[in-house]
């Protein structure tokens, strides 16, 4: 019986590479990570290497733009919320920042067993 592995941070909605029908798990997975119109792309949906990269950069870029929310959240919402609401928007953006590390992390797994990586138990 074939042993599949997956590494720490890979998704759970994804099975381990060379599972059956891991690619198409990994396809539905990384269309949600994407911005809705990325489902309208044949040339997404038909390669999924194209589609993981794309997946990569997207979420890159959701990470710059809660960092640069965070860096300007204290001096643009000082003058329109009270200082406890403020504090609330910081920690939003500190727990989207923590969130979004970990999708950042198992978006590039996938690419790279995309990519014909593969993965070792390790004790």
């Amino acid at each position: 019986m074939p042993t599949y592995v997956a590494p720490p941070g890979w998704p759970a909605e994804v099975r381990p590479p060379d599972a059956p029908d891991w690619e198409r798990t990994a396809q539905a997975w990384l269309l949600d990570l994407c911005p809705p119109e990325f489902r309208s792309y044949p040339a997404l949906r038909r390669h999924l290497v194209v589609l993981a990269r794309f997946a990569v950069l997207h979420v890159e870029a959701c990470q710059a733009a809660v960092r640069r929310g965070l860096s300007e959240a204290r001096a643009d919402l000082r003058d329109v919320a009270m200082p406890d609401v403020v504090e609330a928007a910081v920690q939003t953006w500190l727990a989207e920042d923590a969130r979004l590390s970990g999708v950042r992390r198992a978006v590039g797994l996938v690419e790279e067993a995309l990519r014909g990586r593969r993965f070792v138990a390790r004790l």
